[in-house]
């Protein structure tokens, strides 16, 4: 079974999809589900904060679904990557037995990329630039994830008319990204959430595709779902790239890597 890596339920601040919901898609598609509901320790510093904490209790965050987790519900956490939260995110992940942990960039210089303060002044190079150095160092500084997260998540908000990480433009800091990510023995997530573009597509197949090149063997495919009607969205499309290029998509239960059927 293969499985949708990548959830979010309203454990997660931005989100209000039920679990029972989200199971329930999940069951109808034939596939497995991953909740990683977000934790990200330093966002209490944004001046967004007030809107959304994306913090959680991860004792009560057990307890309340618990008892769901089996074979095709597994329970997970995504922590964003910060100079500041290393210590706390280490702290966090052990106080319950998470079966994964995806590490993203949510956030560059305590500026949420999901806002318009990030790109002010500032052309695409210098932007995009930016992020992946950020990212390459943060791979580097949190071996303890098991997946990196969405490298494309700041195509999802920039301004520019060119929203894709060109692996042309950007190639030197993308094979940073991906030798840290190989080096520190974490793994690629392909998130599903953008690929009904073809630009989407394109530009990741060559991300992905110098993944494979430089030695990545494993990806984690997820779709960010939010809401029931989005989870496992993409799918088809994720599973016919990753078969292009030559990956194997996993998961992972108890921490340990799990070879999708």
């Amino acid at each position: 079974m293969i499985y949708d890596c990548h959830s979010h339920t309203e454990v997660s601040s931005d989100s209000d999809m039920k679990a029972e919901d989200a199971i329930e898609a999940a069951r109808k598609l034939g596939i497995g589900l991953i909740f990683t509901e977000h934790y990200d320790f330093d966002y209490k510093e944004s001046k967004h904060y007030k809107e959304m904490d994306f913090l959680f209790d991860a004792r009560e965050y057990w307890e309340k679904y618990e008892a769901l987790r089996n074979d095709s519900l597994l329970l997970g956490v995504e922590v964003g990557l910060t100079v500041g939260s290393i210590e706390a995110n280490k702290k966090f992940i052990k106080e319950v037995p998470f079966d994964q942990v995806i590490g993203s960039i949510h956030a560059v210089d305590k500026l949420d990329l999901y806002y318009p303060e990030y790109y002010e002044d500032k052309k695409k190079e210098q932007a995009y630039g930016h992020y992946l150095e950020i990212m390459a160092d943060m791979v580097k500084a949190n071996p303890y994830i098991d997946v990196l997260g969405h490298i494309d998540y700041i195509s999802r908000y920039s301004p520019y008319e060119d929203k894709e990480i060109g692996y042309r433009e950007f190639h030197d800091l993308v094979d940073l990204v991906l030798m840290n990510v190989l080096d520190a023995g974490t793994l690629l997530e392909l998130n599903t959430r953008r690929l009904d573009s073809k630009a989407v597509a394109e530009s990741l197949l060559m991300i992905y595709a110098r993944y494979k090149e430089l030695g990545g063997q494993y990806v984690a495919i997820g779709s960010d779902a939010h809401a029931a009607e989005n989870v496992g969205m993409n799918f088809k499309m994720a599973q016919d790239m990753v078969d292009f290029i030559g990956l194997r998509p996993v998961h992972f239960s108890e921490r340990k890597i799990q070879y999708s059927k």
